[in-house]
């Protein structure tokens, strides 16, 4: 299947976002917290619950917001000191369904026994 969004790249912002924001509210933050929306990634921010996440992604030619909320339970999100981080693809995949996406990747290799 072919994807509709090309997304190259995927941040995280820890800091939480009002989720009434609108894109241009949404496009503002990304680039206050990220410094640019640059094509082909995706920006991603949660309410303080980490129930309803938002995701922002320029494509090179306009941007697409999208919004997904988790009926039970909640998103995985961290506790950081810093105010982002990258994912990697099978993270975000993770991500956006509710899973524990930190432990996909390298910080899920068991290197000692």
């Amino acid at each position: 299947m072919a994807q509709v969004i090309r997304i190259d790249a995927a941040w995280l912002a820890v800091q939480p976002l009002d989720m009434r924001a609108g894109t241009d509210t949404v496009l503002a933050r990304v680039v206050a917290v990220f410094g640019a929306a640059r094509p082909h990634h995706a920006y991603l921010f949660a309410n303080r619950r980490a129930n309803r996440i938002k995701v922002l992604v320029h494509d090179g030619i306009g941007i697409w917001l999208a919004a997904r909320r988790l009926h039970q339970g909640r998103f995985v999100w961290p506790q950081l000191e810093a105010s982002t981080t990258g994912l990697s693809h099978a993270q975000l995949d993770a991500l956006v369904l509710g899973l524990p996406w930190q432990r996909i990747g390298e910080h899920g290799v068991i290197s000692l026994v």
